[in-house]
């Protein structure tokens, strides 16, 4: 009769001792971004080495985990079985180095993290030097852009995103809230007159980001939608303030672009008594809450330490 092969549960369960828990790391990492060289680098071992170890982990388990390709792997139905118990195994394993200290949870490696370019150039890059200050072993690959990566397959560690989330398999964490207006500038009102209900903008000429030419409003009678129009669509939001600025059109925008030149008087706020219907927020998310490395966790707290709550662009100044 031929010997049955153990699940990976038993398996974990007769031979947790030997288990090594680089390996079972290097499993979860594998599995989310479904490329094994990608993530032996995020370990500091070479394709070859992680290979190995992926393949000792799979004869420690007798079962095979994961299929692979010469493009991608995938979860074999053990290794689905088996990466439920490893994120519990992996969370456990956090959470008692947790309780004796820092021990060997010390940031290290490079930091893959992209975000909208406007708000990483005027809220982020300025802080970046002082938070490789901080953590001597991290280095930092930032990119700018104003578009959705996909994280797993552009090999992210962390994203910071505006606004409401579309993507629920991600893991995210609030950073800030990111409160908006619908402002202008005072001579385009003295031009155009100014709109007493959120129905007036059909009236105006409104700047417009890109697929978001219908603002919801609460008013009294209940939630209003308001679609939008103007002869200036952007996918820029720094485009739309200098719009803005010139004295063209109404937009909808985020304090942390406009604060100063509402401070300033450069820009005013109209139909404040109609608070925007969809409360927004600036998050940072990342793909999974199995195994967050240290690096990734440190750039998170300092970021929402440095932003603050309320965030500091919204803070009179004294």
């Amino acid at each position: 009769m031929a010997k049955p092969v153990a699940s990976p549960v038993s398996a974990v369960q007769h031979e947790r001792e030997r288990l090594d828990l680089l390996d079972v790391a290097l499993f979860v990492r594998a599995a989310l971004l479904a490329n094994v060289s990608a993530a032996g680098r995020e370990f500091g071992l070479s394709a070859a080495v992680a290979s190995a170890r992926l393949a000792q982990l799979e004869r420690l388990l007798g079962a095979r985990l994961l299929h692979r390709t010469t493009r991608r792997i995938s979860l074999t139905q053990e290794g689905e079985i088996f990466m439920t118990r490893a994120q519990t195994l992996l969370d456990a394993a956090a959470a008692a180095r947790a309780s004796v200290g820092r021990a060997q949870t010390e940031p290290q490696g490079r930091l893959r993290v992209s975000m909208p370019s406007s708000f990483g150039r005027q809220h982020v890059s300025p802080v970046i030097p002082e938070f490789l200050r901080r953590y001597p072993g991290v280095s930092v690959d930032l990119r700018l852009s104003d578009h959705i990566v996909d994280l797993v397959d552009a090999g992210v560690d962390l994203a910071i995103r505006l606004g409401a989330l579309k993507d629920s398999t991600l893991v995210a964490k609030r950073l800030a809230v990111n409160r908006r207006v619908i402002c202008c500038a005072p001579a385009y009102l003295s031009a155009r007159g100014t709109p007493h209900h959120p129905a007036d903008l059909a009236q105006h000429e409104c700047v417009i980001l890109a697929d978001q030419n219908s603002w919801a409003f609460e008013t009294p009678a209940g939630p209003l939608d308001v679609r939008v129009t103007g002869r200036l669509v952007t996918d820029n939001g720094e485009v739309i303030r200098d719009a803005l600025l010139a004295g063209f059109g109404i937009a909808l925008k985020s304090t942390w672009d406009v604060a100063p030149y509402l401070r300033s008087g450069e820009l005013v706020t109209i139909l404040d008594s109609y608070p925007l219907a969809e409360t927004v927020a600036i998050w940072a998310v990342y793909p999974s809450r199995a195994f967050v490395p240290p690096k990734t966790l440190a750039l998170i707290e300092f970021l929402a330490t440095h932003f603050g709550d309320p965030p500091y662009w919204d803070v009179e100044p004294r």
